[in-house]
């Protein structure tokens, strides 16, 4: 069969679509971002970086969207397809991030760095640099993974819990205001109902995931999935006894956390102990 012709000539990447579909209804209208920002109560830069695709936006913009363009259904459903969409992810995420898009709860544990869905812009470029990325690939990859953190948006988000060992916290950024602006932001996500963040700290002493990075995911039909990771690899664990067995040594670490409140007051405690000026 020879393959389907495509008629419109749009993308067939879920993201591009939703970019190009938004972009089209508003120079229909011949709106500018500000005039669109000022219709709905948004800020238009917002739209700006829709179109971009250095963001997807929130249920509650898509929303709006479809009603002050009269296309009820259309753009959420660009939207939910993009924000599951795999094909952003490198090849061996992309079974995870499908599963990720999926999830009804999700637990984290970090060893090191921030885990993704917590990190800003900033964070992201230098992690992902410090791996050796660059250039377009570079940027592509930063916009993936900023735009996963829309998994944790809108009044149905699913519950999120991220312990983090104190090392995440004592491994700053080499610029000081972008450092800054990582753990205010931190602090904002862990005063979210779905969002609970806890810390280890140091003086707790060794425990069973000091050298694991794990994330558990528990899906709509009841299962429990687990992704272990390292700097260079990633494995998506399966077997229910498996994920078990990672499951207690989650319990266990996180019996060893601050509780929710002592892990705000030590962030707030590490931002004091910054310089008062950020550039110096």
């Amino acid at each position: 069969m020879p393959p389907r012709r495509v008629i419109t000539g749009r993308s067939q990447e879920p993201r591009k679509r939703f970019a190009e579909e938004l972009r089209l209804l508003r120079v229909e209208r011949k709106l500018t971002f500000r005039a669109l920002g000022n219709a709905l109560g948004w800020d238009g830069s917002l739209f700006s970086k829709m179109e971009k695709g250095e963001t997807l936006g929130g249920p509650e913009v898509i929303q709006a969207l479809e009603t002050y363009y009269g296309v009820p259904g259309l753009l959420l459903a660009l939207w939910e397809l993009a924000l599951g969409d795999p094909t952003q992810f490198k090849e061996r995420y992309r079974r995870y991030m499908s599963l990720e898009a999926e999830a009804v709860s999700l637990w984290y544990y970090a060893v090191g760095s921030m885990p993704g869905l917590l990190q800003t812009p900033s964070y992201a470029r230098a992690q992902l640099e410090a791996g050796g990325l660059e250039g377009d690939e570079l940027r592509s990859q930063v916009q993936a993974r900023i735009g996963r953190r829309e998994l944790l948006d809108g009044p149905s988000a699913p519950p999120f819990r991220a312990i983090l060992s104190e090392t995440v916290l004592r491994t700053p950024l080499a610029d000081q205001e972008e450092w800054h602006e990582q753990l205010e932001h931190l602090l904002t996500m862990s005063e979210r109902k779905n969002i609970t963040l806890q810390v280890v700290p140091h003086a707790a002493g060794l425990h069973v995931l000091m050298n694991t990075d794990v994330i558990f995911l528990r899906l709509a039909d009841g299962r429990s999935v687990a992704y272990v990771e390292t700097a260079h690899t990633g494995d998506l664990v399966q077997d229910s006894a498996a994920v078990q067995r990672l499951q207690l040594s989650y319990d266990q670490t996180r019996d060893l956390a601050l509780s929710p409140d002592q892990t705000r007051e030590f962030i707030t405690k590490i931002l004091k102990e910054m310089p008062c000026d950020p550039s110096t």
